[in-house]
């Protein structure tokens, strides 16, 4: 999956980016309290951002 798709993902589902790091950009999921960390790769794995999503309590998306 595209970095871009996961980060408008995450927006969609309520996550706001907390800070950007070298390696890493720390996400927030405000509703649920939980936080992960998205590498700054411009290809993600399917299955790494299917743990993301897991880690801040949001539903995969379908599509990918």
């Amino acid at each position: 999956m595209k970095k871009k798709d996961l980060e408008k993902h995450l927006k969609i589902n309520g996550c706001i980016l907390a800070r950007d790091g070298g390696n890493h950009s720390i996400w927030i999921n405000h509703i649920s309290g939980n936080h992960s960390a998205v590498p700054r790769h411009n290809e993600i794995d399917n299955r790494l951002c299917k743990n993301i999503c897991k880690q801040l309590a949001i539903e995969f998306p379908n599509k990918f």
